[in-house]
C-alpha cells in the first residue's frame, strides 16, 4: 500500500489533526447553538401562543418573522454570542405578550393592533369601496367566496373579511340549506 506523500513529511499529520479538531469543534458548537436556539424559539412561541399561520394578526406575523431572523443568525454565525440572539428573542416574545394583554383590556388598543373587520357584501352587493380599502380585487372577493361554496355573491346575505384576512360569508336565509327542522321534520 502506498501512503499519501504528505502524511511522510515531517509535522504535516499535526496541521490535518489540528485543522480536523476545529472541524468537529465548530461542527459540535453548531449543532449546540441550534439545539439551544430551537427549544427557545419553541419556548417563546409556545409562551406567545401562536394560532396556525394563516390565522396570525399582523403584530403576531412580525413578532414570526422576527423570530424565525434573529434564529437563523444566531445558528448560522458563530462569532455572534448566542446571548445577543436570546435577547432580543425574548424580548420580542415580552411585547407580543404585553400586546396581548393591552389588546385584551382595551379595545381601541386592539383596533389600533389588529384593525377591524370590514363589511365587503351586504345584502348580495359587493361594497367596491371597502373592498379598495382592503386593497383587494373583485377577482380576490370570488375566489374567497368560492372557497365556501358560495357562487353568486348575490345569494350572500353579508361577508365580512376578518382582521386575520379571512372571509366569513352568510348566506340569505332563501339560499340555506334546508334542515330537519325548517321541514319540521322529526328523527326517529
Amino acid at each position: 500500500p502506498t501512503t499519501p506523500l504528505h502524511s511522510s513529511m515531517p509535522g504535516c499529520s499535526g496541521i490535518h489533526s489540528a485543522r480536523n479538531d476545529r472541524r468537529s469543534y465548530y461542527l459540535k458548537l453548531l449543532i449546540c447553538r441550534t439545539i439551544i436556539i430551537y427549544l427557545c424559539v419553541l419556548f417563546a412561541m409556545r409562551l406567545m401562543g401562536k394560532r396556525q399561520l394563516g390565522e396570525l394578526q399582523p403584530e403576531e406575523l412580525v413578532s414570526t418573522i422576527l423570530i424565525s431572523n434573529l434564529a437563523s443568525i444566531s445558528i448560522e454565525s458563530e462569532e455572534v454570542p448566542i446571548t445577543s440572539s436570546l435577547i432580543p428573542l425574548f424580548l420580542i416574545a415580552a411585547l407580543e405578550l404585553l400586546g396581548s394583554v393591552l389588546s385584551f383590556r382595551s379595545q381601541k388598543f386592539f383596533n389600533l393592533m389588529s384593525g377591524r373587520p370590514k363589511t365587503v357584501i351586504l345584502d348580495g352587493q359587493i361594497d367596491q369601496n371597502a373592498l379598495r380599502t382592503l386593497r383587494l380585487t373583485t377577482a380576490d372577493l370570488m375566489e374567497a367566496l368560492r372557497g365556501k361554496n358560495i357562487f353568486d355573491p348575490r345569494d350572500v346575505s353579508y361577508a365580512v373579511v376578518e382582521t386575520n384576512g379571512s372571509l366569513s360569508a352568510a348566506l340569505r336565509p332563501e339560499k340555506e340549506t334546508a334542515t330537519l327542522a325548517d321541514l319540521q321534520l322529526k328523527v326517529e
